[in-house]
């Protein structure tokens, strides 16, 4: 984007206009301010940055010039799984959803030039809003706000899916023929990329998903990580969202692998992956049975194979959560609460397997 800023200077404490600025872990501020003063007009003056807990995948800093605020975006520190870290590719699919219906951050600015910070990145604008991360954020909401946020997440799910993504300008963002098989060799492959051990049921999952692959169902967009921690929610009315992000996974595919995952969030094996404490994996959010009717009504969808879906979720976020694990015992994850993640990934290779010799109850 525009001319490519070299001028760098070490990570760590600097002086910006006066007042001391500290870069935090995986952010070249000094590099950054010399960025964003070329390319966003908006910036008025000296920016702090400050890290966003809660992903654990991409880095997210909350960045601000004391006037406005942005949301930046960038790769791990040591991304073991390349593929999911292609800013260019989550910048373009929110890009292209802009003024769609689909309630998303306005896009800012894209910089794939790994010389700048140290890594590509993007920019979106900062949505403020209440995200609920873990189930002590639930602890002080009726029942009824708790169902009405989670129902409003798998209708954005389903406003998502209906959108013609010729019409929005991503055809060719992916490879909708074959999507299911290709998932299932992409999460082998990636498996054999970051396993820190054997897990004979990993392995058992993958052959017998490869045995199991239905009929692909017509292709949409797919947000590829779609759980109610990715959603920013209106504060005085829970039941409207705000805007959805994390992108990262996103492609065109089957869509019901995008609810498949989305309902698998709602089982407590996950919890382990954000420390313990998941939102979605609280006993009063709607059941996992509730969710995939919901979503059957506002898309008319067929959910007679979903066992399949969710099986094939299990074994994503198992994988996922192996290679989070891998970056923490390697010393490359920033931030807390990694502790737990290793832990859950029997877990959810196991809950998989059960998934596929039990018939969904639809």
């Amino acid at each position: 984007m525009g001319n490519r800023q070299t001028c760098r200077r070490p990570a760590g404490t600097h002086h910006e206009g006066g007042r001391v600025t500290t870069s935090p872990q995986g952010l070249d501020l000094y590099a950054l301010q010399t960025y964003l003063s070329s390319h966003v007009r908006e910036v008025t003056g000296p920016i702090e940055a400050d890290l966003m807990h809660g992903g654990r995948s991409n880095l997210t800093y909350r960045i601000t010039d004391g006037t406005h605020a942005w949301v930046l975006r960038r790769p791990p520190l040591g991304g073991l799984t390349p593929s999911a870290h292609d800013m260019g590719r989550e910048f373009r699919i929110v890009d292209a959803l802009q003024d769609t219906g689909v309630p998303l951050a306005r896009t800012v600015a894209l910089c794939e030039d790994p010389n700048i910070i140290g890594a590509p990145f993007s920019l979106v604008s900062h949505v403020d809003g209440t995200v609920l991360r873990t189930r002590e954020d639930l602890d002080d909401l009726a029942t009824t706000d708790v169902e009405e946020c989670a129902f409003a997440l798998v209708d954005v799910l389903a406003t998502l899916h209906s959108i013609p993504y010729q019409e929005v300008g991503l055809d060719g963002f992916g490879r909708p023929q074959g999507y299911l098989g290709r998932q299932v060799r992409r999460w082998r492959d990636q498996w054999q990329r970051v396993a820190t051990r054997e897990l004979p049921d990993i392995e058992r999952l993958q052959a017998r998903l490869e045995t199991h692959v239905p009929d692909e169902s017509d292709a949409s967009i797919v947000h590829g990580d779609a759980r109610i921690d990715n959603a920013i929610l209106d504060p005085a009315e829970l039941g409207t969202v705000r805007a959805l992000v994390d992108w990262e996974m996103a492609t065109l595919g089957d869509p019901l692998a995008d609810l498949g995952l989305h309902l698998v969030y709602r089982d407590p094996a996950f919890a382990p992956v954000l420390g313990g404490s998941a939102a979605s994996t609280d006993e009063r959010m709607p059941s996992r049975d509730a969710l995939a009717e919901r979503y059957a009504r506002a898309r008319g969808r067929d959910l007679s194979q979903l066992d399949f879906y969710l099986a094939l979720g299990y074994f994503k976020i198992a994988v996922i959560a192996e290679g989070i694990h891998a970056r923490h015992a390697a010393g490359l994850t920033v931030g807390h609460g990694f502790e737990t993640v290793g832990r859950a990934v029997p877990q959810l290779a196991a809950a998989g397997l059960r998934t596929l010799t039990e018939r969904s109850t639809l």
